[in-house]
């Protein structure tokens, strides 16, 4: 299923990244921003362990989410301030990276670099601002899917209607969390109006 966000808060947010005024740090603070938005959503209904803490006064068993069987993936590098940004709501929870570079010619990604630690029987977060073509989730998830995880959410930013079809269609039991789908792909398979390089406006790279 694909899950949009329609809160005035998230569009908002939204509006703000699509300022290309806006400055890096201010653009990482504002995806972080909705990524937590994306986390509230997506784990409203995530089953609740029973752990013992060492509260104020004496000892005792609380409710809390299952952190330690939580991997949070993303995708280099403009998926990193979503992904810092869920570890510092989920501190135990455990991350993982993989890189993918667009080919310009046949706008498809091709994996460079697989740094995914233990999935078999965890849930996974895969973070990535931006679905354009919907490729690079596809690759990531096909390649996610051989470590045998327990489940798969997509956390995205923004993505356009091509894209989320081409993974919908793919991954019909991917859970996909976006804060807002787009109007479409450009002819150079950009996605519009879009955010412009999500990774370049975060870490201020020349383009």
């Amino acid at each position: 299923m694909i899950y949009e966000l329609f809160n005035p808060v998230t569009k908002t947010l939204v509006t703000h990244l699509r300022d290309q005024r806006r400055d890096a740090i201010r653009f990482r603070h504002t995806v972080a921003e909705l990524t937590k938005q994306l986390v509230y959503e997506a784990l409203k209904e995530f089953p609740l362990i029973e752990k013992e803490i060492i509260p104020w006064q004496g000892s005792g068993c609380f409710s809390t989410i299952d952190e330690e069987n939580i991997v949070v993936v993303t995708v280099l590098r403009a998926g990193m301030p979503m992904l810092d940004s869920v570890m510092e709501l989920l501190p135990s929870a455990v991350a993982g990276f993989l890189a993918m570079k667009r080919d310009e010619t046949t706008h498809e990604s091709k994996l460079y670099y697989d740094r995914l630690p233990d999935c078999k029987g965890k849930n996974i977060l895969l973070v990535d601002p931006m679905v354009a073509t919907g490729g690079s989730m596809n690759d990531a998830i096909d390649l996610i899917k051989t470590r045998e995880p327990l489940k798969i959410i997509m956390l995205n930013i923004i993505g356009s209607p091509e894209g989320l079809e081409r993974v919908h269609s793919a991954h019909p039991d991917i859970d996909i969390y976006i804060a807002q789908i787009d109007e479409k792909l450009d002819k150079n398979k950009y996605i519009i109006p879009g955010l412009g390089d999500a990774g370049d406006r975060a870490y201020n790279t020349p383009e």
